[in-house]
C-alpha cells in the first residue's frame, strides 16, 4: 500500500463510464498488433467524429481517461477484461462491431486482432449470431 493508501485508506476505484470503455475498446483494437496503421487511425478518427458518445463530450478528458484505464493493465489480455464493465447492452454491441471494423480496415486481420476480437466477444457477452453477422457485413464493406 502506498503513502496515499496508508493515510486515506483504500477507496474503491471510480468505474470508467461506458463512453470511455467504448473508446478503450477501439484503441485496444487499433493497437492490437503493437502499432496503429494509417487506415486504423483514419477509421478510429471517423468513429470519434461521428459517434453520439463523442459529439458533445469533452473528448480530451475521455481520451485521458481511456489512457489512464489502459495504463492500469500490464497486457492487452488484462485490459480487455475492463470491457465487461460496460453497463449498456447497446454500447457493448457497438464496441464489438466498431472493434471488428477497425481490425478489418487495415485489409489484413492478423492473429493478435483475431484473438482480441474473440476475447472481446467473450468478455462483453456478444452472441455468436451477432458476431458472425457483423463480421460478414463488415467483410463485404472491405471486400475488393
Amino acid at each position: 500500500m502506498g503513502l496515499f493508501g496508508k493515510i486515506l485508506g483504500s477507496q474503491p476505484a471510480k468505474k470508467a463510464s461506458d463512453d470511455v470503455l467504448l473508446l478503450h475498446a477501439m484503441l485496444l483494437m487499433a493497437s492490437a498488433d503493437g502499432y496503429m496503421e494509417g487506415s486504423e487511425i483514419e477509421t478510429l478518427e471517423a468513429f470519434i467524429n461521428t459517434l453520439p458518445e463523442f459529439k458533445e463530450a469533452d473528448f480530451d478528458k475521455q481520451m485521458a481517461d481511456a489512457k489512464k484505464l489502459r495504463a492500469k493493465f500490464n497486457s492487452v489480455q488484462e485490459a480487455v477484461k475492463a470491457l465487461g464493465e460496460i453497463s449498456s447492452e447497446a454500447v457493448r454491441k457497438k464496441a464489438f462491431i466498431l472493434a471488428a471494423d477497425i481490425a478489418l480496415s487495415s485489409g489484413d486481420v492478423d492473429e493478435a486482432e483475431e484473438e482480441l476480437l474473440e476475447a472481446m466477444q467473450r468478455v462483453m457477452g456478444i452472441d455468436d449470431n451477432l458476431a458472425n453477422t457483423a463480421i460478414s457485413i463488415l467483410a463485404l464493406k472491405y471486400a475488393k
